[in-house]
């Protein structure tokens, strides 16, 4: 059975983590939370379920404003060949969220360890980082060193990626031409 959100929340007070969480309409696209969720500082997430063609599953989480580029992101991740999304049963039985609530928060109901998560150099920038709490009816901040330790709890590491990949400028492309 997954943990609730509450349950979710009450297990990061026991580890010592400290979050604000508020309450807002349920949200489902980036859009959505960027006009619903108020006046939350810090990063936000855009996260993606994702599995390979050997059947391996990803929870790949990046700030909102970057576009992933799903052709070519298996190669960051080690992936086995193009990537597609998992299905609604798929992410409901690994991470214990419903489509629309995709979050690094959902690794604690992966017991079996059969998601691999990774995240974007770029969200690691921020010092407050957003997500859902297995619900897209609230959002909780906490500090990226928090969510690194919470990850590190579940027994999921991540990845550090750069989702999207670095372009090299136009003078330096020439120099290595």
């Amino acid at each position: 059975m997954p943990l609730s959100p509450q349950q979710l929340l009450t297990h990061l007070e026991e580890l010592g983590i400290t979050t604000r969480t508020v309450e807002h309409p349920a949200l489902f696209t980036v859009t959505q939370s960027r006009e619903l969720r108020g006046e939350l500082p810090g990063g936000h997430t855009k996260n993606l379920f994702l599995k390979d063609k050997k059947g391996r599953f990803f929870l790949v989480s990046c700030r909102e404003d970057v576009n992933v580029d799903l052709k070519r992101l298996h190669e960051r991740l080690g992936a086995s060949g193009r990537l597609s999304f998992g299905s609604a049963e798929q992410l409901m039985d690994k991470l214990g969220v419903e489509p629309g609530a995709v979050t690094l928060f959902g690794a604690v109901n992966d017991k079996n360890k059969e998601v691999t998560v990774a995240i974007d150099r770029g969200l690691l920038e921020f010092h407050t980082i957003n997500a859902h709490p297995l619900t897209n009816t609230m959002t909780t901040a906490l500090s990226r060193e928090d969510l690194m330790r919470f990850l590190e709890t579940t027994g999921h590491a991540p990845l550090v990626i750069d989702v999207e990949p670095q372009s090299i400028p136009k003078e330096d492309a020439k120099q290595e031409g």
